[in-house]
């Protein structure tokens, strides 16, 4: 039996291996803040795994599942490139958007992988196709510069820090998966919601006006929009929605 031209094999290896690393995801997210090895003998006993949130793991099935569907598995390996990537990153994505949102903090460790492995990548794309790798190269620098700049004013302006720095560095990493275009919407998607969201946590007292809302958990929920979203669909949507539907039109 196929789904999209993959055989059904596929979706039931990668649910299973979702599983797998949904657990590791939950592990990590409670080693990482206190800078503990993740890969250690230690997980092996009980108390040392965390807690367990099966909500992290459904996300990784439907991640993993999702990847397959709408990359395919193909035979060669640079066709097979973006779902690997995107493979890598979604675990490190949910880890950043759990632990920003308990403790308003992303783990250097966290973002440094992503940065590395991005590299690598960057790397790998470069050998085939240079155009490729200065596009993630470009959106490396374009991600952290656009939040970098607005951390400082913000900073100057408000007298306090508008963002985090870790913030700045998720988006310089996310810069070589998604490349100059992709961290580009990723910004612009992730500020909607910032503002949508946060407008709807104070109007229902959930939050008050001078309480801190970390931002990191609206950059992961953008860049997962931004995997599994065509590209031209996305822009022809913020389009519409920053020209007030004018867009088209005029």
């Amino acid at each position: 039996m196929y789904i999209k031209d993959v055989h059904i094999l596929y979706y039931v290896g990668a649910a299973i291996l979702a599983s797998i690393v949904g657990w590791l995801v939950n592990v990590a997210n409670d080693r990482l803040p206190e800078e503990k090895s993740i890969f250690s003998k230690e997980i092996l006993k009980k108390k040392n795994r965390g807690k367990q949130n099966g909500w992290v793991i459904l996300a990784m099935i439907i991640s993993y599942v999702a990847l397959v569907y709408f990359y395919g598995v193909h035979k060669s390996f640079y066709a097979n490139l973006p779902l690997i990537k995107f493979g890598l990153l979604i675990p490190m994505l949910l880890s950043a958007f759990v632990i920003d949102y308990r403790l308003q903090i992303i783990p250097n460790r966290l973002n440094l992988t992503m940065f590395e492995i991005g590299l690598l990548i960057t790397f790998i794309y470069g050998i085939n196709n240079i155009n490729i790798a200065t596009d993630m190269l470009l959106g490396m620098v374009t991600g952290a510069g656009i939040f970098l700049l607005i951390t400082l004013v913000g900073g100057l302006i408000a007298g306090k820090e508008a963002m985090g720095f870790g913030d700045v560095k998720l988006m310089g990493a996310l810069g070589l998966y998604f490349g100059f275009g992709g961290i580009i919407v990723i910004s612009l998607i992730a500020f909607l919601l910032g503002a949508i969201i946060s407008i709807g946590l104070i109007a229902t007292k959930k939050k008050k006006t001078d309480e801190y809302i970390p931002f990191g958990p609206f950059i992961v929920m953008a860049a997962m929009i931004t995997t599994f979203v065509p590209f031209g669909v996305l822009v022809e949507i913020l389009m519409q929605v920053f020209t007030l539907g004018m867009y088209g039109r005029m």
